[in-house]
């Protein structure tokens, strides 16, 4: 018990720099989250039972992160400060009905599709940073916006033939996962993140409840089994990335988050034999051209930031 609480402490609550560490706890994070929405997308379907809605797999994704997160919270015992509910539960509520519709979508289209389509939620949030938090947005900002949302374009096959109705629930996750980072960025540096990250499971589990009641049905043993691994595998990826974050400057480590189009990539082909085709690889890799392009300018903001404090 004491060596989980030391693993505990050293995945929450991270002291010392290491990048090398760092880019490969970011990869750890981008292969489970990459992996909840193969669970989500397993649950959706009909090999494991009834599919089930996407409301009650939000659901599950909430509680079992919650438990195994406030486990090793128990074990740790860190010193909390006075929360900001407000800006918790604002975070968590966007934070849901992103997941949800995510969720939803990967149970229709390709994980490598609607995870590209999701990597838009940084630009969802650039534009929304203008009004919301009064920040000015540069010409490069804009390209950047400019180009990934040409990606999304090419991804959502907008043709009689071939139009993807299910991706237009994956564009809306992106843009409620944008509502979510401004509000992250708000909480970034108020809380402790192991605190944080305890708060948003605790109320998402309350609002995912409350959603859930209209449309629970008894999984099978399998769909319990996965709904647990999902929870699990949630509250992996939030350890990893929260120690991946702390152990390196977020200019050199986030464009590493992009890792998941891989492992959801790789996911597709093991797993449901989804081989992408062209377009999914032109729009993808458009997106994920213009996230770089982003993350890079807003390394160059956060540099003269600092050295004009220095």
């Amino acid at each position: 018990m004491a060596r989980f609480g030391r693993i505990a402490t050293i995945m929450f609550q991270p002291k010392t720099t290491n990048p090398g560490l760092a880019v490969l706890l970011m990869g750890a994070a981008t292969a489970f989250i990459a992996g909840t929405t193969l669970f989500a997308k397993a649950l959706g379907g009909d090999t494991l039972g009834a599919p089930l809605h996407p409301l009650q797999v939000s659901h599950g994704r909430f509680v079992f992160a919650f438990l195994a997160i406030s486990s090793a919270v128990a074990i740790m015992r860190p010193q909390f400060t006075r929360p900001n509910w407000a800006l918790h539960f604002a975070r968590t509520f966007f934070g849901w009905g992103g997941v949800t519709l995510m969720f939803a979508s990967v149970a229709f289209i390709p994980l490598a599709d609607a995870t590209a389509i999701v990597f838009l939620n940084p630009v969802f949030a650039m534009i929304l940073a203008i009004p919301l938090l009064r920040e000015k947005v540069g010409p490069i900002r804009w390209s950047a916006a400019a180009i990934a949302f040409a990606g999304a374009m090419i991804l959502l096959r907008p043709t009689p033939e071939s139009f993807q109705i299910a991706s237009l629930l994956a564009l809306a996750a992106a843009l409620i996962m944008g509502f979510e980072l401004i509000f992250i960025k708000k909480l970034s540096g108020r809380e402790a993140p192991v605190q944080v990250l305890l708060i948003n499971n605790f109320l998402g589990v309350i609002i995912a409840s409350l959603a859930v009641i209209g449309v629970w049905q008894v999984p099978t043993a399998a769909q319990w089994g996965v709904l647990i691994a999902l929870g699990v595998c949630m509250a992996l990826a939030q350890a990893c990335f929260v120690n991946a974050m702390a152990r390196a400057d977020a200019s050199f480590i986030a464009p590493f988050s992009y890792g998941t189009l891989l492992f959801a990539t790789l996911y597709d082909i093991a797993f449901f034999g989804q081989i992408p085709d062209w377009i999914t690889l032109t729009g993808g890799g458009i997106i994920l051209s213009g996230g770089i392009l982003l993350a890079w300018r807003e390394a160059k903001a956060r540099q003269r930031a600092q050295n004009s404090r220095v």
